[in-house]
């Protein structure tokens, strides 16, 4: 089951530098506008086929991202079905990162 994490949150946890993959669900016209740095991205209509892809180092936290949360959730949770370990949606999305986390990040 994966699990969901505030903006805020993940923002502490790159501060940290505790292990953390970032998965960008949305398209490329969204990604060109708009990304958390060092994010991977991969369309949902092809995170099932690509999860390979993904490389998550032992004990990394997977944070699937998009807009505002919504296509996350199911990428979090193809994820998981996948087999991939410890995985969280960005509760909100980027709209939330740049709401409470980092007001440049832009909006869209």
């Amino acid at each position: 089951m994966f699990t969901a994490i505030r903006a805020t949150d993940l923002a502490e946890r790159l501060r940290s530098g505790q292990p953390t993959v970032l998965v960008d669900v949305r398209q490329p016209w969204e990604h060109e506008l708009a990304n958390l740095p060092g994010s991977v991205l991969i369309p949902l209509a092809e995170l099932p086929e690509r999860v390979g892809e993904i490389e998550a180092p032992e004990g990394a936290l997977v944070v699937a991202y998009c807009h505002h949360g919504v296509r996350s959730q199911s990428g979090a949770a193809i994820l998981d079905k996948q087999g991939v370990q410890n995985v969280a949606s960005l509760i909100g999305g980027i709209e939330a990162w740049s709401l409470e986390v980092d007001p440049k990040t832009p909006r869209y």
